[in-house]
């Protein structure tokens, strides 16, 4: 069994579900479109224009926020988990519309394949911050006043990378994380910032496909 076909076990018929953007959160969207074909009713709420995109394709109802409020369950990725399930996300540059729809939700179920748990969040040295772009300046100054020096995501040619929401994203260089929330709140603090790549607390489930094809299944209610 593969991490999408566990989520798509988790669904209930006639749910409104959010839908992740990124590698792990694609597969999820792909597997969900057949499960639609065969009669499976959900509407999905994207967390980026890709995902909405592919949901299209796909044939997946789609509907937004404004329309339904509260959503039943988000699937998406993650590019570190930690022991206590909190994460670093938005290295596929969707993290506020990602928090935003996480936090829309009863439940918040995270799919990882190898190599994204972490013993301490800040293991893979980057953490992504979303900045309006007036405020890059001082973002710049104030996070670099917090030991983590940021550098500008840029596209391929050389332009600079922008969110769905048209801000750009300072990738901060960090080291292993002593106090995630402590440090959530003093880069929230700095005028300008949008978001973090920080989700302290809010994963309640996390799915972790195995090297040998198991799928790992942890709760936070269990930890």
């Amino acid at each position: 069994m593969t991490i999408a076909e566990r989520a798509l076990a988790l669904i209930e018929d006639g749910s409104t579900i959010g839908l992740g953007t990124g590698r792990a959160a694609t597969l999820f969207v792909k597997a969900l479109g057949p499960a639609v074909r065969n009669g499976l009713k959900i509407v999905g709420v994207p967390t980026s224009d890709a995902t909405a995109g592919l949901a299209r394709e796909l044939g997946i109802p789609l509907t937004t926020l404004d329309q339904v409020g509260e959503l039943a369950i988000t699937f998406d990725g993650a590019d570190e988990v930690a022991p206590d399930l909190n994460l670093i996300k938005g290295y596929g540059g969707a993290l506020v519309r990602e928090k935003i729809v996480a936090a829309s939700s009863k439940r918040f179920v995270v799919l990882v394949g190898p190599g994204k748990e972490v013993k301490s969040l800040g293991e893979h040295g980057k953490l992504p911050v979303e900045v309006v772009p007036f405020g890059l300046s001082l973002a710049r100054r104030k996070l670099t006043e917090l030991n983590c020096p940021p550098i500008l995501r840029l596209k391929p040619d050389g332009s600079t990378y922008l969110t769905d929401n048209g801000n750009p994203i300072l990738d901060c260089q960090v080291g292993l994380i002593a106090d995630a929330p402590a440090l959530e709140r003093a880069i929230l603090d700095i005028p300008g910032v949008v978001g973090t790549g920080l989700f302290i607390g809010m994963a309640e489930t996390v799915l972790i496909q195995n090297e040998d094809g198991s799928v790992k299944e942890i709760h936070r209610a269990d930890l």
